[in-house]
């Protein structure tokens, strides 16, 4: 193997360094840095205009960065060689109109169709994408339903077959806990967790349900334009750290919240 490649295949999936990001002028996230390494089911919280979305589309290239590096596999975004490795489930995927007429078999096929094979009838090999991404989702019993008669779950769950049959191994979701009832959203955090674990998938989720996020991944990240935590979820800030790492002050006890602070940017100290 020479250098080039062994230094490759050390490299973290995904690498972002020093990155800033401005919409319509105004800064959004400034010198982010972070590295996602291969199986990691990272979940990525923060407050409204955090910079959230806008950190997940710059790393898809949909967004243009200010200043900063990102890298799949040790490789520039617009790489060949990563091209079909990142797969991306927004947070209206699942809003498929009800008028709209899809089974989930025919919704997960779309993930398999890419410019070589459009015109033409998938062979055996798509059709195993297909059976194994639906077995993979749990969703063998509503195979042939229509998607707008699932639910909230459901449709997820379909919304991600549809990336898992195009053989994605890096997914990113935006929000997919939304509009998800509890049992349902039970039930699609053990199965992303499933696809870390048995699948060798690579997960990054945006979620605004803190205690859901922390539950399910094995670390969080939290954002507001730049990042204030990453680290382990079992070691989250509960929600008086937080406020103080977010320079939120009590107007009860300002001596605790500066107390607090110092013990966050200073541990181990006196």
């Amino acid at each position: 193997m020479t250098t080039t490649s062994l230094e490759t295949a050390q490299s973290p999936l995904l690498k972002v360094e020093k990155l800033s990001v401005s919409r319509s002028g105004i800064s959004i996230i400034e010198d982010v840095c972070l590295t996602i390494d291969e199986g990691e089911f990272v979940g990525l919280v923060g407050p409204n205009g955090g910079g959230k979305t806008t950190l997940l589309l710059t790393i898809l290239g949909i967004l243009k960065s200010r200043k900063g590096i990102i890298e799949f596999y040790g490789q520039k975004p617009e790489s060949k060689s990563i091209l079909g490795k990142i797969g991306w489930v927004s947070q209206s995927a699942a809003n498929i109109p009800s008028n709209v007429r899809i089974t989930v078999r025919e919704l997960v096929q779309l993930g398999t169709l890419n410019a070589s094979n459009m015109f033409w009838r998938g062979g055996t090999d798509q059709y195993e994408q297909v059976n194994n991404a639906i077995e993979m989702a749990g969703l063998q019993d509503v195979e042939d339903r229509d998607v707008s008669q699932l639910s909230g779950g459901q449709r997820q769950r379909a919304v991600i077959a549809r990336v898992l049959a195009s053989k994605a191994e890096f997914i990113l979701l935006d929000e997919p806990l939304v509009g998800v009832d509890r049992e349902s959203r039970n039930s699609l955090l053990e199965f992303l967790d499933k696809l870390c674990h048995e699948s060798q998938k690579t997960i990054l989720m945006v979620s605004h349900d803190i205690a859901a996020i922390q539950q399910a991944s094995h670390r969080m990240i939290y954002l507001e334009e730049r990042i204030r935590y990453d680290g382990a979820a079992h070691c989250f800030p509960d929600l008086v750290d937080l406020a103080a790492l977010r320079g939120i002050q009590s107007v009860h006890n300002q001596n605790y919240t500066e107390n607090k602070l110092y013990q966050l940017e200073n541990p181990g100290g006196k």
